[in-house]
């Protein structure tokens, strides 16, 4: 979702979008000023186009099947976005069975300009994922990630599935990880060491 995030922004705000987001990926500026300023300069006529354009892209392959996977083995399943809650909705066509939660940043589109918030906001992201981990004491945790948004979060989990940029970042930082190309590899590798522990990884 995040990547299909970092596409509508390059698209509605290209200037300011290939200033920013490079920075952003090499951790130079913050998550936090960049998505804002980045947001904070598309005007409010274009969120419509901008659903829509969400609502057009395609979800990976597998993810249907990885959430009854999930519910089977009885693990819970949360979004949480570095983007817009309301765009993952509309990609989703609203909350599927299998999706406990979904997190994100609002967007307030009633004035001239977008204006975001978030509840899970920090001194450097928009929306600290890691702040949702601390709701659940004693629980372990699974991420699924792609890029920088997922980066701390990964750094926090139990278990990280990643693709992508992200897996540059936790290569780097000499963190164990799962590739996946889809969701059809998480739901099999889940299904081995999660619901069928006794089971080796091939």
């Amino acid at each position: 979702f995040d990547e299909t995030f970092v596409a509508i922004l390059t698209r509605f705000a290209p200037a300011l979008a290939s200033e920013l987001i490079p920075q952003m990926y090499d951790l130079t500026l913050t998550l936090k000023e960049g998505v804002r300023r980045i947001m904070e300069s598309i005007e409010s006529i274009h969120y419509s186009e901008m659903l829509e354009m969400i609502s057009a892209a395609p979800i990976r392959k597998g993810f249907s099947e990885m959430l009854a996977g999930l519910a089977s083995c009885n693990i819970p399943f949360l979004i949480v976005t570095g983007g817009v809650s309301e765009f993952v909705r509309a990609a989703l066509k609203g909350v599927p069975e299998g999706v406990s939660s979904i997190y994100g940043m609002t967007v307030d589109h009633s004035g001239p300009f977008l204006k975001i918030s978030s509840d899970l906001e920090s001194e450097s992201e928009l929306v600290a994922k890691v702040r949702l981990l601390d709701r659940f004491p004693g629980s372990r945790f699974i991420c699924i990630g792609d890029s920088v948004t997922d980066l701390q979060l990964a750094l926090r989990c139990d278990i990280v599935f990643s693709r992508g940029r992200l897996s540059s970042y936790l290569e780097d930082r000499k963190i164990d990880f799962f590739p996946f190309e889809n969701f059809f590899d998480i739901a099999r590798i889940l299904d081995r060491i999660i619901c069928q522990p006794s089971l080796e990884i091939s």
